[in-house]
């Protein structure tokens, strides 16, 4: 089990080194202004006039400019190389939430790596903040006050079935499967109450929902945020 790195009682967000939407990272640090590092992240961090609390990685992306501008008590090398930097940081910081910017967008596969880092860690709450999304992995029950109308979409990384209340395509007896049955593009009718029978589900929202789902995650039971 990998050492705990950072034990916060606070929100973090998290920035990496893939393409970094300013107006995703502000409204981030306003809710969340500790800020943590996957390696390249960094970079992206100090061109913004941040300083990260702590880099994560194991630095093949992070440049010898920051590496030599950051203190070394920041920097935490992890060489293993079988887990991408946002695992290597997801399995050390504990935290009631990360909002984690820089990690959709650009490449695809490294967006697919974040999404299976999602699943994995489903006990690490965690909001991917993209230019046109967000995407977390479901917990096993989670109430959500969204705006009528918004998108709602569920993506099964896993075999999953589950419950809905508030969509205008309840998700009752589907059996849902990455080869299979997937949820996306349903619509939002009122209070959308959502649960899972195992983990793998990702959920898919605007931007514009962050604080319905921060208000989301906050009221669970410290056992399933956490």
């Amino acid at each position: 089990m990998a050492q705990i790195l950072i034990d916060s009682p606070d929100i973090i967000t998290l920035l990496g080194g893939g393409e970094v939407n300013d107006h995703r990272l502000n409204p981030a640090l306003i809710r969340a202004p500790r800020l943590v590092a996957a390696d390249g992240g960094a970079d992206a961090a100090l061109a913004r006039g941040l300083t990260p609390e702590a880099v994560i990685g194991d630095f093949d992306s992070l440049s010898a400019e920051a590496r030599a501008s950051l203190p070394p008590e920041t920097l935490h090398h992890v060489a293993e190389q079988d887990s991408t930097d946002f695992e290597k940081v997801l399995q050390r910081v504990r935290a009631p939430m990360l909002l984690a910017v820089g990690f959709l967008g650009r490449r695809l596969d490294h967006q697919l790596a974040a999404l299976s880092a999602l699943v994995r860690h489903a006990a690490r709450p965690c909001l991917l903040l993209g230019a046109d999304d967000i995407a977390f992995a479901a917990p096993p029950e989670i109430a959500l006050d969204l705006p009528v109308g918004s998108r709602l979409s569920l993506y099964p990384l896993a075999p999953v079935t589950g419950r809905s209340e508030g969509l205008e395509w309840p998700i009752e007896r589907l059996a849902f499967a990455p080869s299979g049955q997937i949820g996306t593009s349903n619509r939002v009718t009122g209070r959308v109450r959502l649960s899972f029978d195992a983990p793998g589900m990702v959920v898919i929202t605007p931007p514009e929902a962050l604080d319905a789902l921060l208000e989301g995650f906050a009221a669970l039971p410290p056992a399933r945020a956490r």
